[in-house]
């Protein structure tokens, strides 16, 4: 299917990595201009190499890396900046942000609060607060925010990842509701139980918490998801583009899961 990505301009953030590397990877192969950012430059050099390894269906779209904090406010001005300086516009914002660290409430202190909130919900607003504009320009955006399926079904251990993530999706629904008359369109996707660092991290947490060895962890996992196996960060991504294309000109304000199954609830 072609999904009419081919020069486009998508911002990924936290592309250096696991699902946000996924989503370059399936924009810059679709063909459209991919900014990537992370806070390791040596990350990002990485991370194009293997992006520009996969190909693309265009002779002439290009990937551009930036460093960028996204705790920072200053740092998402200056990624916004360089990006329409390089191109004058900006198609697709995904936005992606790493997980909060995992820990019972009582463990959880006021830095932690501060961390996450700055990283995972303020830096949505800020980003999307500097974009919209241009946007609203074009008559064209559309933004896509990777949460975590904690926004549907609460996690244990998780505190951070279930508020925060939270306030990401009732951001992205007013954004939805109130500049789809400039046809931008906000949706979320929520990845389940999947294949990546942070998963890995996860995993490891739990077997220096408990007595139980990794494989053990694992297939508690693996027991709650219908389908048996963990996600492929790619399974995700196609989500993404498809949401970020033409193809679903008709969907905004929607929160739509990637789990295998994991989530119970009918909605």
């Amino acid at each position: 299917m072609n999904l009419g990505l081919k020069d486009k301009v998508a911002l990924v953030l936290a592309a250096s990595k696991g699902l946000g590397m996924a989503c370059a990877k399936g924009f810059y192969r679709e063909g459209a201009n991919v900014i990537i950012c992370s806070r390791s430059q040596e990350n990002l050099i990485q991370a194009k190499k293997l992006i520009e390894k996969h190909g693309s269906s265009s002779d002439s779209n290009i990937i551009l890396p930036i460093v960028a904090d996204l705790r920072f406010e200053d740092q998402i001005l200056d990624l916004v900046g360089k990006t329409i300086q390089q191109f004058g516009r900006i198609d697709i914002l995904v936005h992606n942000a790493g997980g909060p660290p995992s820990a019972p409430i009582e463990k959880i202190s006021k830095q932690d609060w501060n961390n996450s909130i700055d990283l995972n919900l303020l830096s949505f607003i800020r980003i999307a607060y500097n974009i919209i504009p241009f946007m609203q320009k074009q008559k064209f955006g559309r933004i896509i925010a990777i949460t975590s399926v904690s926004v549907k079904q609460p996690l244990d251990n998780l505190v951070l990842s279930n508020t925060t993530r939270l306030g990401v999706v009732g951001f992205a629904k007013t954004l939805a509701n109130e500049y789809a008359k400039d046809n931008i369109l906000v949706n979320v996707v929520c990845p389940g139980p999947t294949l990546t660092d942070r998963m890995k991290e996860l995993i490891a947490s739990t077997v220096h918490a408990t007595d139980k060895n990794e494989e053990e962890v694992l297939r508690n996992w693996t027991e709650q998801i219908p389908l048996g196996r963990l996600g492929k960060p790619e399974e995700l991504a196609n989500l993404v583009l498809f949401l970020a294309s033409e193809k679903a000109s008709y969907i905004t304000g929607t929160t739509i899961q990637v789990d295998g199954g994991f989530v119970k609830a009918p909605l």
